[in-house]
């Protein structure tokens, strides 16, 4: 599961310098400072913490051909390539939405989330190929990179957003969503080709 992941890095700032502040540069493997990950500040230690769990996410979806996209578990409608469409939808609602108060990118920005929720991603996945589908999602993690240093650039976790949560919220829900969603792509990794694990290999680049 050591195969390569192509990030799709944007000529336009994402938050770039600020994820690198912390070790986290796209297309590049992390460089750890074991220091600000053990005793951290809040600030560090969110980041940190999300951006481990998308990279193990990319990870986890790394190599796979559309029929592996497709595979589900039994009668769950989830899928390595509905997760992808779904993460994106979650990162372009709280970071561009909610926290910096813009629209979303297509095909995001045609959707009804009180609709379209629940069936969307898992329904539409087919339908993109995984090229596709990966460099969606590496483009909606670029543009929440974007909007976060924006934002820490005003003010700290205590700030709100748009929708009357404070930063401090947005960012948990964030990790915990790619915490819920990283299990769901482990499993299904595990039935296309048996591949396991807990956390990527130090040569797999930062998404």
């Amino acid at each position: 599961m050591e195969g390569s992941w192509t990030a799709v890095v944007p000529k336009v700032p994402y938050g770039g310098h600020m994820v690198s502040t912390f070790g986290f540069t796209p297309g590049q493997p992390p460089e750890w400072d074991i220091e600000r990950f053990m005793r951290g500040d809040e600030v560090a230690t969110a980041l940190i913490t999300l951006e481990r769990n998308r990279r193990a996410f990319a990870w986890k979806c790394a190599d796979v051909t559309a029929e592996g996209l497709g595979l589900r578990l039994g009668a769950s409608s989830v899928t390595l390539g509905g997760l992808l469409k779904h993460l994106a939808w979650v990162e372009e609602l709280y970071f561009q939405n909610r926290l910096a108060g813009r629209p979303c990118i297509a095909p995001f920005d045609q959707l009804n989330v009180e609709k379209e929720w629940e069936d969307w991603a898992w329904s539409t996945a087919a339908d993109n190929t995984p090229d596709a589908l990966r460099a969606l999602w590496v483009e909606t993690v670029h543009r929440s990179r974007d909007a976060l240093a924006e934002a820490l650039s005003r003010g700290g976790l205590e700030q709100t957003t748009h929708n009357g949560m404070s930063l401090r919220r947005l960012l948990a829900d964030m990790i915990e969503e790619y915490a819920r969603h990283t299990g769901h792509a482990d499993l299904l990794r595990e039935h296309v080709d048996g591949a396991t694990g807990e956390g990527p290999p130090q040569a797999f680049p930062v998404p």
